[in-house]
């Protein structure tokens, strides 16, 4: 059965238009409440948002939905999506919801389901809540309605088990660094963090209005970051998305470092260490073939999996493995966290600067990227990559690589959009490859 309302990150559009609806969001809190309500125990759901205007109608709503099939319900407000999965276990609640379009733009707004262990739902799990929403609830009797109430120190308990990620015998004493939260869920907690382990910092994106989050600011936009560490000479740039499981890194010459070198870089301190589990780490199909080899002249192997940082979570757990990630900027610690931790994963690549004692344009700099190119083609409806002329077009650009590369097609998961990335040894036939194929998707669409 295909997923209606599920995307590869949980459910996800535009706020006030299906699925994005209180009505939707109510439905929501109604059967997942339902599918957790195992045992005799009083049930419990701990809802964390970013900080998006349209937050509140989803937290109520989700509220609403919860409490009225018997579900307590714990509310932790602005938090980022790893905190709200780590605090889904340590408080012992059922479910665990986290409300946040990740890095779109603030009219969009989504829901993140996590289990009681804190990782993401299964497919299976979640086409049994979808085949609940579309059902009639089964409601609590007016005495077994639940309650709703707010814990306030949050985001000193998430403060506190990051800062228990950074090695005992480090501080970050006199260095100055530019952090960026994108006017998101970590706005907060995050120059805390780094404040209390004693850095200098620059604060970006850190007045969140409600329609500020990712305008101009964050990973996905880190042009602001790379002035500001070049204005002010700091030894590094850390940029957060909207709900803070991304990170990207700006070096102190102003260059972007995404996440295929911040992997290389935890991997190979990681097994420095003998602390790197299995025979490696765990990427996507969109993680650089630079990455790939140059991991592999340390011994490291990389297993590739579908794009969505839950898949690589799903492969790491299955394989046993403890460091994985997306080139985007998912960085997954298995040692620290359930999903991708921008803050962690941040807070690790400061203690190899620390350690090292290297500037951050050589620390981060392990190997040459090949020449990669991914563009979007948005739609409107319809299955473009169905079209025989497109289907031709791409094996063409197959035949044309030879062996040299590799060709990624794919429809997002969270837009309705065609991804389409080459990469190869030719960088002037990358580019042309990539502009071929989404020429004939455009026109098929």
């Amino acid at each position: 059965m295909a997923r209606k309302y599920f995307g590869t990150d949980g459910i996800r559009g535009r706020t006030n238009e299906w699925p994005m609806t209180a009505e939707i969001a109510m439905k929501v809190g109604q059967a997942a409440g339902a599918h957790f309500l195992r045992g005799k125990h009083r049930h419990r759901v701990l809802i964390g948002k970013d900080t998006r205007l349209s937050g509140y109608m989803m937290e109520s709503a989700l509220t609403a939905g919860f409490t009225s099939v018997g579900m307590d319900v714990v509310l932790v407000g602005p938090m980022p999506t790893p905190a709200v999965a780590m605090l889904t276990r340590s408080m012992r609640a059922d479910l665990g919801v986290m409300i946040s379009a990740s890095h779109n733009p603030f009219a969009d707004n989504g829901i993140k389901l996590f289990g009681p262990d804190g990782y993401k739902l299964s497919d299976e799990a979640e086409k049994k809540i979808e085949k609940a929403i579309e059902g009639s609830p089964k409601l609590a009797p007016a005495e077994q309605i639940g309650r709703a109430r707010r814990v306030d120190d949050a985001q000193g308990r998430y403060i506190s088990i990051a800062k228990s990620t950074f090695p005992d015998h480090l501080r970050l004493d006199g260095l100055r660094i530019v952090i960026d939260c994108a006017n998101g869920a970590a706005y907060k907690v995050a120059p805390d963090s780094l404040w209390e382990l004693g850095a200098e910092l620059i604060q970006l994106g850190v007045t969140p209005n409600g329609t500020n989050i990712n305008d101009k600011v964050g990973s996905t936009a880190p042009a602001a970051l790379q002035a500001k560490v070049v204005e002010t000479r700091a030894d590094i740039g850390i940029a957060l998305d909207g709900d803070a499981d991304r990170l990207i890194v700006v070096d102190d010459k102003g260059q972007i470092v995404d996440g295929d070198q911040i992997m290389a870089l935890i991997a190979t301190a990681t097994a420095r260490d003998e602390k790197l589990k299995g025979d490696g780490i765990v990427a996507t199909v969109m993680s650089n073939l630079g990455l790939e080899r140059f991991l592999w002249g340390q011994g490291i192997a990389l297993h590739r999996t579908p794009v969505g940082d839950r898949y690589v979570v799903e492969a790491m757990r299955a394989g046993g493995y403890n460091v994985g990630g997306e080139q985007s900027g998912h960085i997954v610690l298995a040692d620290y966290a359930t999903t991708g931790d921008g803050l962690i994963a941040a807070l690790q690549v400061l203690a190899e600067l620390v350690e090292r004692g290297q500037p951050a344009h050589q620390l981060l700099k392990l190997f040459d990227p090949l020449p990669q190119l991914l563009k979007n083609v948005r739609y409107s409806g319809g299955q473009p990559l169905e079209d025989e002329k497109v289907k031709k077009v791409i094996a063409q650009a197959e035949k044309d690589l030879d062996g040299t590369g590799r060709l990624l097609i794919r429809k997002s998961g969270t837009e309705p959009l065609i991804r389409v990335m080459a990469e190869g040894e030719d960088e002037a036939k990358v580019s042309e490859i990539v502009d071929r194929i989404c020429d004939a998707v455009r026109k098929a669409a």
